[in-house]
């Protein structure tokens, strides 16, 4: 099947719509579904509402609730459905905290294995212009800490379809992280088109430099990348796509050709899941590494505040060209 250009939010939407008539089990649950979500992520191509399509007992509209509605969803996964709950942003999803990692996350390994959970639990991340402190976390380090959870962070239309995709299929608890800001964004799309969990994928070869990094972090790793380019420094940029699992093997291969290391997050750097990837590479190879991630500060809702809580493509320049000349 040939790409179709679509928007990251069209195309989250037409994965949940294949999965849906491919498996009558596969239901969505959350706030604000009946209109299309918040973000208009349950609209097909036409701008319609999912509801209308797969009717109100599929997509259910819940009470702002979400500790009942991340429960029902458990429950429904362990009766044999495949629920995919819509929490409208990360920051909300902490009222769902024990439902997420005391039940989603465990429940097949208390059970041996009798019981699981397959669902996908969309928690959009990012700083979500002028909307504060209570809009706009990046908390995936929290829940790649937690033993059985997925994590996945997609920076593209054609990762958020593929994704999606792969998660709705692989059997157990996804968190699948959005960004808030990238719904609007357009690219190729190839329906159908599935990108396995744990697969990271190499945006740009080079050989000075490694950048790791995810979600809409990439963009300014890209421009990154580009002002380095112009300075002399050819960098190597991962797009992560999944945090857990992560491409350790894709990450220690390209640090293995440029000798160092540079993990860029919009999340917060202190306890970051850089720290993790910044660790791994330094016990097991002698390569130079370094992170880089917000300031240990919440969102400001002024523009100059929110400006210190991004990671501009300048910094990570000037950070990359610090590694290269250390």
């Amino acid at each position: 099947m040939s790409a179709v250009n679509m928007t990251y939010a069209q195309a989250a939407a037409l994965a949940l719509s294949q999965a849906m008539e491919a498996n009558p089990h596969v239901i969505a649950l959350g706030e604000d579904l009946g209109r299309g979500g918040v973000f208009g992520q349950y609209r097909d191509a036409e701008g319609a509402p999912l509801v209308q399509r797969f009717g109100p007992d599929r997509i259910i509209d819940t009470p702002i609730s979400e500790s009942t509605i991340v429960g029902a969803a458990v429950g429904m996964a362990l009766a044999g459905c495949t629920p995919v709950v819509e929490l409208r942003v990360v920051d909300f999803a902490l009222c769902a905290i024990d439902e997420v990692v005391n039940q989603a996350a465990k429940n097949r390994y208390m059970f041996g294995g009798q019981g699981r959970v397959p669902m996908v639990m969309r928690m959009p991340i990012g700083i979500w212009s002028s909307s504060a402190a209570q809009h706009s976390q990046s908390l995936e380090a929290w829940f790649a800490h937690i033993p059985g959870l997925v994590v996945v962070a997609p920076s593209t239309p054609a990762d958020n379809h593929g994704l999606l995709l792969a998660a709705l299929a692989s059997g157990d608890p996804v968190v699948y992280m959005e960004h808030k800001e990238l719904w609007a964004t357009p690219g190729p799309v190839t329906p159908g088109d599935v990108v396995p969990l744990g697969q990271a994928r190499v945006v740009r070869e080079g050989g000075d430099v490694t950048l790791v990094s995810w979600s809409r972090q990439m963009q300014a790793c890209e421009q990154a990348a580009e002002q380095l380019a112009a300075q002399g420094v050819q960098a190597e940029l991962i797009d992560l796509r999944t945090l857990w699992p992560w491409d350790k093997a894709a990450v220690l291969a390209s640090v293995a050709k440029t000798g160092r290391l540079l993990v860029v997050h919009e999340a917060i750097r202190v306890a970051g899941f850089g720290a993790e990837i910044a660790a791994t590479v330094a016990e097991e190879t002698g390569a130079r590494v370094a992170r880089l991630g917000a300031p240990r500060i919440p969102v400001g809702y002024a523009p100059t505040l929110e400006a210190e809580a991004r990671v501009s493509a300048a910094q990570i320049a000037a950070t990359a060209q610090k590694l290269v000349q250390r």
